[in-house]
């Protein structure tokens, strides 16, 4: 199976050639790697030229943006920015993070998923940071979850949830279309992911805000809003989140933001979710 992979980049020069570094020693190498600078001010740029001189199936698209990082939105431009520049010869696109050491196997691991499953629409591994010289699991989501940081999809299912969506909350409402229209996510708990940079290390207070208002645009509505922002304030160990989360659902609410699914997909959501957590306390 064929594999193309996008890699939204702002001022990494810090990582991104252990990333690259990473994707070339694969042992299924990936058929085209284009990495989107998105405005760097530092080497970003220069670091990838040096490795498309290497290996022929890297490339640089340069964009343009604001500096300010508003998660979602930002990156998935970026992303889209790549995508439009790749030929539709791929059986898995994948979106990845440049600040990411994967292990060696990690995508040959990725395609035979696919392969023994044809109702695998996404799959992936889990991310490790490091904390006191030991890599541990960095645990904000469920272990169904995929992290946005590395998002392996199968071309029929990206095309059918519409590709990625350019808002905060992307990488949760991909997952929830995919099993609207009947696709599998898998995870493979052996595939470890080192995530150099913590989740959420750029952001600010108007991005706090924006969780919330990513939890109204998945059409969860006040309670499943409540229960997810509450949870997710804990895992995060800093509950005076859940307040800024919950201003962020009633802000999104007065302005009436669109949502990213139709009324339909919002239904079948909000049961998913209510099934999940009936699940877990009883």
């Amino acid at each position: 199976m064929n594999y193309y992979i996008v890699i939204p980049a702002h001022n990494e020069e810090a990582f991104i050639a252990l990333t690259l570094q990473s994707l070339a020693d694969q042992t299924a190498v990936p058929a085209k790697v284009v990495v989107v600078d998105d405005n760097s001010t530092d080497n970003t740029s220069a670091i990838v030229q040096e490795f498309a001189s290497k290996y022929p199936y890297i490339h640089l698209v340069q964009k343009t943006s604001e500096a300010i990082h508003l998660p979602g939105s930002k990156v998935i431009q970026a992303f889209h920015k790549g995508y439009e520049t790749l030929d539709s010869n791929y059986d898995i696109i994948v979106k990845l993070d440049a600040d990411l050491i994967l292990p060696e196997n990690y995508f040959e691991t990725i395609i035979n998923i696919f392969k023994s499953d044809p109702k695998t629409g996404m799959a992936g591994g889990f991310a490790y940071i490091e904390k006191n010289g030991d890599w541990i699991l960095e645990n904000l989501t469920d272990k169904d979850h995929i992290r946005g940081a590395f998002k392996a999809y199968r071309k029929e299912c990206f095309l059918q949830i519409g590709t990625l969506k350019p808002a905060m909350g992307w990488d949760t409402v991909d997952e929830l279309l995919c099993k609207f229209y009947d696709w599998k996510v898998v995870t493979d708990q052996s595939l470890k992911v080192k995530h150099l940079k913590p989740t959420g290390a750029n952001y600010n207070k108007t991005a706090r805000y924006k969780q919330g208002e990513a939890f109204y645009t998945l059409g969860y509505g006040f309670f499943i809003t409540a229960i997810a922002s509450a949870k997710l304030a804990m895992l995060k160990k800093k509950p005076f989140l859940f307040f800024d989360y919950i201003r962020g659902f009633f802000k999104a609410q007065s302005q009436k933001k669109p949502l990213l699914v139709t009324r339909e997909q919002a239904k079948f959501i909000r049961n998913y979710r209510l099934k999940k957590m009936k699940a877990k306390l009883f």
